[in-house]
């Protein structure tokens, strides 16, 4: 097997723990599944856990808080997978994607479509452990995942749809619970979708300049020099929905303090962002698992007091 090519504007990190402990034949494969960056895995999964918390009086079932863990770290390796086979000709162009497994050679785009069916296999497994709608609303949001990686070489808008895709388990986690979809929940997923607008903003104004060249659209090139005024708009509509979703849940006192701390959390990002600068919008995109913890906390707290 070809090995994994790196440097110091690669994507991958010049060591990691899969380096250090996972079987050679496997490394490309774990690399390709995003597990050496588990943010991505947080921010699929809090929005379930919050909608988990949600429906539940009480404290949430560490069962199904357990099983959307292992669902999201499942997906979101499928996800990127797919994403890396529809854009490995454009990951091969930019610095910063390269070394990735397909475009550098470590794994085929025949091998990749392999994996890529074995994590759904294991997706559908976890997926089975729920009521029968529950199955139903989570394949429902496989259109939007294959969809995803081509929008953004026809809209300055993409984020949009990961929006979509990326807070589909907070229908998922209601429907989990409760078994029905109600006003509270579908006002969390559009909370869930503000959310991922901003912070994937912040993420796609990395990569500006390469996308440019290549002639891949974002909401960062649509926005330009304007984009703190957008993620006001933004991260004020996720407050306010994440508040009205509360009130809906008649969750107690303790939620609202605790959706205070989190619009500190945003208004900080806002605040303290250099959209010219990589590693401060790299910081301020993985602090978003901070905001998304807090969220949780506030949920289970206003349902416990």
């Amino acid at each position: 097997m070809t090995t994994i090519n790196r440097s110091a504007n690669s994507d991958l990190l010049i060591l990691t723990w899969i380096d250090k402990w996972a079987p050679v034949w496997l490394q490309p494969y774990l690399y390709l599944a995003r597990l050496d960056r588990p943010i991505g895995t947080w921010l699929l999964l809090l929005p379930c856990w919050w909608s988990i918390a949600l429906a539940t009086p009480g404290t949430p079932d560490l069962k199904a808080v357990a099983l959307f863990a292992l669902g999201a770290m499942i997906m979101r390796g499928a996800g990127c997978t797919l994403n890396d086979i529809v854009d490995r000709n454009f990951d091969s162009q930019v610095v910063r994607t390269e070394a990735r497994p397909i475009p550098s050679g470590t794994v085929s785009v025949q091998q990749a479509i392999a994996f890529l069916f074995l994590q759904l296999l294991l997706g559908l497994a976890v997926l089975m452990q729920f009521n029968f709608f529950a199955v139903l609303v989570g394949m429902a949001s496989l259109g939007i995942v294959v969809i995803y990686p081509f929008m953004k070489r026809i809209t300055y808008w993409p984020q949009a749809v990961l929006g979509l895709a990326f807070n589909w388990g907070a229908l998922l986690g209601w429907v989990a619970v409760r078994g029905d979809l109600t006003a509270t929940v579908g006002t969390l997923y559009m909370a869930g979708i503000l959310w991922t607008l901003g912070y994937d903003t912040i993420y796609a104004h990395q990569d500006k300049e390469d996308d440019i060249l290549i002639g891949i659209k974002s909401t960062a090139l649509r926005f330009g020099e304007n984009t703190g005024k957008w993620l006001i708009w933004f991260y004020s509509g996720t407050i306010g929905l994440l508040a009205f979703s509360g009130y809906l849940a008649g969750l107690g006192w303790a939620f609202y303090v605790g959706l205070g701390f989190a619009a500190a959390h945003l208004f900080w990002q806002v605040l303290t962002l250099d959209i010219n600068n990589v590693k401060s919008c790299l910081h301020r995109f993985k602090s978003n698992r901070n905001f998304g913890l807090i969220i949780f906390a506030a949920i289970v707290a206003g349902q416990v007091l």
